[in-house]
């Protein structure tokens, strides 16, 4: 009986132990931003945990008996240097025109499948650098399983327990170090034991092990689509050990009886740019390897840790908590769309800015469309970069939450494609300028590829270079502006070139044509057109960029003086027979189309084109396509939405948007959503969707397209009653200090003035300064930052019916400002 009665109180003893243990966790991580779960990942990749440096891309699955770390490198890509050009298409295009022209968009789409569909590369892949495995035998029967992604500190911790032992294991990408770094403790000494060893998709690797301490693999990459691999990688993996021992075989370490381990991880390949893979892997990969191999867990961690949190800390954000936050991140997912958890939608919203701050650093390349983490030899869509919409939905976040550096790969990409495009716009097209179509990769490949009914887009270019323009928009850097010029200036001038006048309408359209990846029913099932909207407010935007450039830099005033006479005769927008925005040159849009691309609308977002206070019919149409299009759709689909309807100033419906994309995959009828680790679904994995709500939730709160700073434009009911925000970027160099709100109104506002100017406010209630006095605004903003081009007016369709956008009272004022100065406005 007594031996009966101690067991008893042993087992309520571990009970209580482990249920404190669980409240202590769910306390710590009830207001933190920390992705968290208490059970491991198994065999799911969408369930591991992403680490990243902009070099280095690792999933921490935090598996117990056999860890998984998945390994990318940002350059290790198939194939090498190529062009994908089709030389066939000059001397094809007039016809290809013509039977657009005719009406005969199916014939002319297989005429383009053979003269401007690539008969070589469709674009190289970005491939898995493979696995390593941690084995620890004996470790199946655990308890008190968790772990966590701190977005805070990019740290990723795994702790459970055996046999009264507690194991945790730290991961990180050090942005200083340039590696992947592990680090292995135990409760109790010498508990240590477990084999490391590597796997690898790719077809030929060598794996070898060095003085029992390192383990190295080294290959080449495939070719893939008449394109020799040429980019060679080689690894190090290096295990540093306090107490026990270490030993090896052939393809393995074995750790026993450890008290502490470090595990470095050092990756790098050949590739020095797009043209060139002279570089020596085998130096640069033990070069980064010897810098920090020195150095403990605590001092790469800390080092870490200063160099995320100077981009990470500019933005922070407070929507309120409830007691939804004090549950595992997937529960949290499961129940986001019927629980008040609003410091769901903030951890969501900076875990955007904790993926682009780990994908994509100064100097490496840009996220691609799965960031910097993939482990398929062969992944969707070859994880690159498509230029239509998903490659600059990356990047919308990039200057609005205040991580303008980031921003630089991309920037650089565009940079060496208008060098690339330029063969492409000669040899197909017999333009000057540059340009390219809907997809590129590593390589800059800029024809046009997978198929006419997708590739043969002429705006990929063109869309691209208006990164450069916002980004000058945003930092008012003119050097920088001087370096952008002669980008901006080709995709101008290709389109000066390439534009043709309609016979019928006379206005200058681009033909052939399409809406990305959608076809009218009218077309026979074939996307080719002539002058599509999409491509009309494209073409708008790069000249008057363009032209707005060079009056700045004072060039070229004849050229400019072309792209104003050519700007003015555009296809101006059409308003249809169902007051819908016309996607097409003629009025075919079908009201139960809820394609997931709505790409007419990118005259409201990302461009300014249509605007609630100046173009309000247009306003009211686009409204009326969105409610036609619906909401559920793929994730990024879903992404873009939330931008859009933020510009409609619906802040419940931007809302509901959020609530629909964060939804386990699988719920959504017919439509994407979000995996566990809270990765955007299509499905499979897109980050483009993580950060198009990113941007979209910046837009609910602070919007600088329309002529002032907007604050609050699209609040939310859930988000009302009270929330704060800092570091958030305004163009013309403002950034909002600090913007605090209770029942949507603004009670107060810091607000820094970086480059000086006139201040417009658009603001839901009164304030006043605190030391000086406001000007109710009139006319023009006089800031050259916030200069609109005014488009023309729309044709609308007699069909159509009209109504005023229902907007909510704002007060608009302006303050003038000095470069440096800060500003408090207050709550009258």
């Amino acid at each position: 009986m007594e031996v009966k009665l101690k067991i008893v109180r042993l087992v309520c003893a571990l009970l209580l132990s482990f249920v404190l243990s669980a409240t202590d966790i769910q306390a710590q991580n009830y207001a933190a931003l920390k992705l968290w779960y208490n059970k491991p990942s198994g065999k799911v990749w969408e369930n591991a945990l992403p680490i990243g440096n902009g070099r280095l891309g690792a999933m921490i699955y935090g598996n117990v008996e056999k860890e998984t770390i998945q390994l990318n490198e940002h350059t290790l890509w198939s194939g090498g240097p190529n062009r994908n050009d089709n030389p066939l298409a000059l001397d094809s295009l007039a016809e290809i025109r013509k039977l657009i022209l005719e009406g005969k968009q199916k014939q002319a789409e297989q005429l383009a499948n053979r003269v401007i569909i690539s008969k070589k590369s469709h674009g190289q892949m970005f491939e898995p650098a493979g696995e390593l495995h941690l084995a620890f035998n004996g470790h199946g029967n655990y308890t008190n399983y968790y772990r966590e992604l701190d977005i805070e500190k990019a740290i990723t911790k795994t702790s459970y327990t055996v046999a009264g032992v507690t194991y945790t294991r730290e991961a990180i990408a050090s942005l200083p170090d340039r590696m992947v770094v592990v680090h292995l403790t135990a409760s109790k000494p010498n508990s240590i034991s477990f084999t490391a060893f590597y796997t690898s998709p790719q077809p030929k690797v060598e794996v070898k092990t060095i003085q029992s301490r390192q383990l190295t693999f080294a290959g080449t990459t495939i070719d893939h689509e008449t394109v020799k691999g040429m980019v060679r990688y080689k690894g190090i993996v290096e295990i540093k050990n306090t107490g026990g021992s270490l030993s090896s075989s052939d393809t393995s370490v074995i750790v026993k009886n450890a008290n502490e381990v470090t595990i470095y991880i050092s990756i790098a390949t050949n590739f020095n740019n797009y043209l060139d893979v002279s570089g020596n892997e085998n130096e640069r990969a033990a070069s980064w390897l010897n810098k920090a191999i020195a150095k403990s867990f605590k001092t790469i961690s800390k080092d870490h840790v200063v160099a995320y949190q100077k981009h990470f800390n500019r933005v922070k954000l407070d929507l309120g908590i409830t007691d939804a936050a004090k549950f595992p991140t997937d529960e949290r997912l499961k129940s986001f769309s019927t629980t008040n958890d609003p410091q769901f939608a903030a951890l969501y919203f900076q875990y955007g800015r904790y993926l682009l701050i780990s994908s994509s650093q100064p100097g490496g390349q840009p996220a691609n469309l799965q960031g910097i983490w993939n482990n398929k030899l062969r992944p969707a869509w070859d994880s690159k970069y498509t230029i239509n919409i998903n490659a600059e939905m990356n990047y919308w976040p990039a200057e609005k939450t205040n991580l303008s550096e980031l921003h630089e790969p991309f920037l650089q990409m565009v940079k060496e494609m208008s060098v690339a495009g330029e063969k492409t716009a000669r040899d197909m097209y017999g333009a000057r300028g540059w340009m390219a179509h809907h997809n590129t990769d590593i390589w800059r490949a800029t024809g046009a590829v997978d198929g006419a009914f997708w590739g043969a887009w002429h705006q990929g270019g063109g869309w691209a270079s208006q990164h450069l323009w916002d980004h000058y928009l945003y930092s008012g850097d003119r050097k920088f502006l001087a370096t952008a010029y002669p980008v901006l200036k080709g995709a101008a001038t290709f389109y000066v070139d390439f534009l043709v006048e309609h016979p019928v309408k006379h206005w200058l359209v681009i033909n052939p044509d399409q809406s990305p990846e959608n076809a009218p029913a009218a077309h026979q099932g074939s996307s080719l057109d002539i002058g599509t909207t999409m491509s009309n407010q494209i073409v708008f935007d790069v000249f008057s960029s363009t032209i707005r450039a060079a009056e700045i830099l004072k060039k070229d005033a004849v050229f400019i003086d072309t792209l104003k006479q050519m700007r003015s005769r555009l296809a101006p927008m059409q308003i249809g027979q169902h007051g819908q925005l016309q996607e097409w040159l003629d009025d075919i849009d079908d009201p139960k189309d809820n394609h997931r691309h709505v790409s007419h609308l990118y005259g409201l977002f990302p461009s300014n084109q249509i605007s609630a206070y100046r173009t309000p019919a247009l306003f009211n149409a686009a409204r009326t396509t969105l409610i036609h299009r619906g909401d559920v759709s793929t994730g990024w689909s879903m992404g873009w939405k939330v931008n859009w309807w933020a510009r409609m100033q619906d802040g419940n419906h931007a809302y509901k948007l959020i609530q629909n994309q964060l939804t386990p995959l699988g719920v959504n009828p017919g439509g994407g959503g979000t995996y566990n680790n809270l990765f955007d679904a299509h499905p499979p994995f897109q980050i483009d969707g993580n950060f198009g709500c990113t941007s979209g939730i910046a837009e609910m709160l602070m919007q600088s397209a329309d002529g002032s700073v907007h604050l609050l434009p699209a609040l939310p009911d859930a988000w009302q009653k009270e929330g704060n925000i800092t570091g958030l970027k305004a163009i013309g160099g403002f950034e909002i200090v600090q913007m605090q709100w209770k029942d949507a109104k603004v009670i107060k506002l810091i607000i820094k003035s970086n480059l000086g100017g006139n201040l417009r406010l658009r603001i839901p209630n009164a304030l006043k300064l605190t030391n000086g006095i406001l000007i109710d605004a009139t006319g023009e903003n006089k800031n050259p930052f916030y200069q609109i081009t005014a488009i023309p007016d729309p044709i609308i369709s007699s069909k159509a019916t009209s109504s005023k956008p229902e907007l909510k009272k704002t007060i608009m004022v302006d303050l003038s400002t000095i470069a440096g100065k800060t500003y408090t406005l207050v709550s009258k």
